[in-house]
């Protein structure tokens, strides 16, 4: 298949104003992430069914005739797994495509296989084999190799090609709806920021402190993640969480004391001693009645286990009769997430402003009667319906 390598805004326009046309456009991205905190973006593919062309975003200034071809809502967008692809083009052009044909999870729920990878799928539905060996290129550097264009290019090429099969089997099932509805999910969860005052609640082991040890946490872990945001540095290469943990619950007064604390490297110190030893102080000034709430562990609850099961029935009689895998209906992680925002007076989905994934989306008209049946759950779930 041939593709035409764009490096300048006019022949980006020209092609975005061909493809506005069409009704369905596959598109993929290639980025790098090692050390940041968002994905760069290295390369662009679409193909629109007559031309499939490779955006080069190093070179080109002004996206916007892109920008508009990727919310034109009259052209869907076909995407596998595109999580990171819209945390890329959130990031990189402060748009999120829609509407969004997501093949992976399309392939999920009209049972072909959970979480399938877009090779398998191809292989599957195409009976072509996909040379994955330029999976790992560093994709901003340049002159991009023929070989690294040719991967890039078949991404687009067979997604497109699939996309109609795929397409007429969610079509039977009654199911094209929940396809954008969930990706739609996804997108406002990729344009959720978790406020600073938040972000201990994410780390790793928070539990184990209380008092001001986590009130010194939760400090640390708004400097890091500011840190981080604002030189778009991975938050291990801030300080690493584990060291926050540690530096929270030993309260270290000077550099040697850090220089205590096994895994603290030197420089980590060097950098951010001064600015660590002096959150560490501004916390052990602070009076009492602004130490946060201990952390809940959620399968301490005493009714977690029983609930646990409870509801993960639910989910199984439900995927059932909807004939889509049990883990795709409700896994552990956002059954958790259902107790927590049911159960804790501040929980990380709350503080994003977003709804547990249970009670949003194509999931809620058939789990929320049932779920309003647990007398535990029902407090919570029944300010929903009552605020609808």
């Amino acid at each position: 298949m041939q593709y035409t390598f764009i490096t300048d805004t006019q022949a980006l326009n020209d092609f975005c104003l061909q493809a506005s046309k069409e009704q369905a456009i596959a598109v993929d991205t290639e980025f790098v992430r090692t050390r940041t905190l968002y994905p760069k973006l290295g390369l662009i593919q679409i193909y629109d069914g007559k031309q499939l062309v490779l955006v080069d975003p190093l070179s080109i200034d002004d996206f916007s005739s892109l920008q508009s071809l990727l919310t034109n809502p009259k052209v869907v967008k076909v995407l596998h797994s595109c999580s990171e692809d819209l945390e890329a083009f959130w990031h990189a052009l402060k748009v999120v495509p829609a509407p969004i044909f997501d093949s992976q999870f399309a392939a999920s729920i009209v049972g072909m296989g959970p979480a399938l990878g877009y090779a398998k799928l191809v292989e599957m539905m195409l009976g072509v084999v996909v040379d994955k060996g330029e999976s790992r290129t560093d994709w901003i550097a340049r002159p991009l190799s023929e070989q690294q264009c040719a991967y890039a290019a078949n991404d687009v090429l067979y997604l497109f090609q699939l996309y109609p099969e795929l397409k007429s089997k969610v079509e039977q099932q009654q199911k094209l709806p929940w396809v954008y509805v969930e990706i739609e999910q996804l997108a406002r969860k990729k344009q959720s920021e978790l406020p600073l005052d938040a972000v201990y609640l994410t780390i790793k082991n928070n539990w184990k402190l209380s008092g001001k040890p986590l009130l010194t946490l939760k400090h640390l872990a708004a400097w890091r993640t500011k840190t981080a945001r604002e030189r778009d540095l991975a938050l291990n290469f801030v300080v690493r969480e584990e060291n926050l943990i540690e530096i929270a619950r030993r309260q270290p007064i000077t550099k040697n004391d850090l220089r205590g604390i096994q895994g603290m490297n030197p420089h980590e110190i060097r950098i951010h001693g001064q600015t660590l030893l002096a959150i560490v102080s501004e916390c052990d000034g602070m009076d009492p009645g602004s130490y946060p709430a201990n952390i809940e562990r959620i399968n301490l609850f005493p009714e977690y286990k029983n609930t646990h099961a409870r509801v993960k029935k639910i989910c199984e009689q439900v995927a059932t009769e909807l004939e889509v895998p049990t883990e795709l209906m409700g896994s552990k992680k956002q059954l958790n997430q259902l107790f927590k925002w049911c159960w804790s007076n501040f929980d990380e989905t709350r503080a994003l402003g977003l709804m547990p994934d249970l009670l949003s989306g194509w999931r809620k008209k058939y789990l929320i009667p049932e779920l309003l049946k647990i007398d535990n759950l029902k407090a919570a779930i029944s300010q929903i319906e009552d605020a609808e």
